[in-house]
């Protein structure tokens, strides 16, 4: 069995969306804050940033291990100001990744100590990610975002998708089932994705029922958890919101992955 998890934190106050300047490409150094690695178990994980590569400042910088271990940068990969989670934050002005419009501060799972892309399917086996978190910040114009989903090695397979104020399964780009139509930012929630025997099974707020079930068998899947931002400067519509200062966040408590 392979168990990929956090320490588990105390409650705490969601972060206010406030102004902030650009980062710098280098990480934050700090002897008196932990790293993400610390709070979250990131071993097998990477993550994709909303900053530019230093060569190729249209292209998205990733980390991986052993690098993500050490590694923040505020304000898009760091921790709550009490240290109990992290928080992934995505403008609306970020470079992105090749087939979206959008960018991401986002964990992709790995394998094999973060060296290798987890790949496995629906119908072998089962595979589960657990998430506690908090949306805390939308885009001002197209308040929508990502918080956690299901991939193959061409497209989304489920996500879970805030379009302020209602909590969707989204499931090819169709809002499927309503996990919360009054949606407030900052409200803590868990969601929890399990796949076996060609049955992707979503479960809210640790109900013992499924909210959702997918039928659908599909290979080279993998788990992504944090913040994929779905808006830009041109759904935003203006120039006086093309900025940084326009992003979604989210902050994560808890995420685990385990495979049986």
């Amino acid at each position: 069995m392979l168990v990929i998890g956090l320490l588990i934190p105390k409650s705490s106050k969601p972060p206010v969306n406030s102004p902030s300047p650009l980062p710098t490409l280098q990480s934050t150094p700090s002897t008196e804050r932990p790293y993400p690695s610390q709070v979250l178990n990131l071993t097998n994980w990477k993550i994709t940033l909303p900053i530019g590569k230093p060569k190729k400042l249209s292209s998205p910088l990733e980390i991986r291990q052993p690098d993500l271990a050490t590694y923040k940068i505020d304000p898009w990969f760091t921790l709550t100001p009490d240290d109990q989670a992290v928080r992934f934050r995505a403008p609306v002005n970020a470079p992105t990744t090749g087939g979206t419009k959008y960018a991401r501060s986002e964990l992709r799972e790995m394998t094999n100590n973060g060296q290798d892309k987890a790949s496995w399917s629906s119908t072998a086996g089962t595979h589960t990610l657990f998430l506690d978190q908090a949306i805390t910040a939308v885009p001002q114009i197209k308040p929508d975002i990502v918080a956690g989903q299901i991939h193959d090695d061409n497209d989304d397979i489920i996500v879970i998708r805030l379009e302020l104020p209602s909590l969707y399964v989204n499931v090819d780009g169709k809002n499927v089932y309503t996990l919360d139509n009054r949606y407030t930012l900052g409200k803590r929630f868990t969601v929890k994705f399990v796949v076996n025997n060609g049955q992707t099974q979503v479960y809210y707020n640790r109900g013992p029922n499924p909210s959702y079930t997918l039928s659908l068998d599909y290979d080279d899947a993998y788990f992504k958890a944090g913040a994929y931002t779905q808006s830009n400067c041109d759904t935003e519509g203006s120039a006086q919101l093309c900025h940084a200062d326009n992003y979604g966040e989210v902050t994560v408590y808890n995420a685990i992955i385990t495979h049986l």
